[in-house]
């Protein structure tokens, strides 16, 4: 019984663990100070499209629109495109699919919190790669000086990143021209990054760009982007894994229901006795139903304790942004042991009501003479 509690309370414990790391990792992802401008109507940069009309516009724009400027007067931004690729098997590894992103040369200095961690910037015009973490520790052959076949080419490795652990560290970047050519994208950007004056500037952006082309535009925040992008895959785990849980939760209410009604058929003297000496058939109820309680929670403090020491911190990944690879940690939180403990419980309480009720409701005479 109390195993069976225990891998409830474990399964559940690994989806929820899943589904919070996943968001943590896109929630500390993106910066409020940082809009991004995505074209057709799409809030994923995946669907969308900024015509070289509309970019020229926005680009071009004077006067006060909630945008840093350079020393030269010129917005702070980096057109950017992203291609899904997939780099090839090696050293028994399976094939990778990756975002590689391609990005003007102030694209990383629009990333709060990236920093180089070895190696060097990209080059613009060359095929060059700058690789986050996360990709470098996962997918062989991402070291410094190394060759990667990404598409028809060969790109050199030039650079680490982090990013504390965000999804940056899932990407691959590389100067947007070099990306272009190499994969038939001339001419097309996909999103604009742009520097606020500050959080509250998104506003004054969005209503400059409102005039300024006949374009259907949408601004967000960066981090309003990759929270939205966190809540689908987050709720898809959970969608897989609570139906699955209760499902072997119901498995263990029977183990649970069998389990204590052998007990009270083992026990039917003792039982009948306590009730001859004058204990009431509640106090024969809630003997029989504690004890079921206390198995239980035995049990769920079994499936905690292993829940935590099999998957708090470890290594996972799925498709993220841009239908390519995301790597993260399962992180097993207060909310998750909390969630799955009180299915462990419930199963326990569950099975154990209706053997309590049997408890209570022993002929005492037929027992006593069974004892006899």
């Amino acid at each position: 019984m109390m195993l069976s509690i225990a891998l409830v309370v474990c399964v559940l414990a690994g989806f929820l663990a899943m589904a919070a790391g996943f968001e943590r990792t896109l929630a500390g992802t993106g910066s409020t100070s940082v809009a991004v401008v995505l074209g057709g109507g799409s809030n994923r940069e995946a669907g969308s499209d900024i015509p070289p009309e509309a970019l020229r516009s926005i680009l071009a724009l004077g006067g006060e629109i909630g945008v840093v400027r350079d020393a030269g007067g010129s917005l702070v931004a980096s057109r950017e495109v992203v291609v899904t690729t997939e780099v090839a098997a090696r050293d028994g590894a399976p094939a990778a699919t990756l975002a590689l992103r391609g990005m003007d040369l102030s694209g990383p200095d629009l990333r709060d919190g990236v920093a180089l961690a070895a190696g060097r910037m990209f080059t613009p015009g060359a095929r060059e790669l700058v690789v986050g973490l996360g990709i470098a520790r996962q997918v062989p052959g991402f070291a410094i000086g190394g060759k990667v076949r990404l598409g028809a080419l060969d790109w050199t490795v030039v650079g680490h990143f982090s990013a504390g652990g965000s999804a940056f560290e899932s990407e691959v970047w590389a100067d947007l021209e070099a990306v272009r050519a190499a994969f038939d994208r001339q001419g097309k950007v996909q999103s604009l990054r742009l520097r606020l004056a500050g959080p509250e500037a998104i506003g004054t952006l969005r209503a400059a760009l409102g005039t300024a082309t006949t374009t259907p535009l949408v601004v967000l925040s960066e981090a309003d982007l990759y929270a939205g992008q966190s809540g689908r895959t987050a709720d898809l785990i959970r969608l897989f894994g609570w139906p699955l849980a209760l499902l072997m939760a119901v498995g263990a209410t029977a183990g649970t229901l069998n389990t204590m009604m052998s007990s009270v058929a083992d026990r039917t003297v003792e039982i009948a006795t306590l009730r001859a000496l004058g204990f009431s058939r509640a106090a024969a109820f809630l003997a029989t139903w504690i004890e079921a309680a206390l198995l239980a929670l035995i049990g769920v403090g079994i499936g905690v304790a292993l829940s935590w020491l099999l998957f708090n911190g470890w290594q996972a990944s799925t498709l993220g942004a841009n239908n390519a690879r995301m790597g993260f940690q399962l992180m097993v939180t207060g909310e998750v042991m909390a969630k799955a403990g009180l299915l462990g419980l419930a199963t326990g309480l569950i099975g154990g009501a209706l053997p309590a009720i049997a408890a209570t409701r022993l002929p005492l005479t037929a027992a006593l003479r069974a004892g006899a």
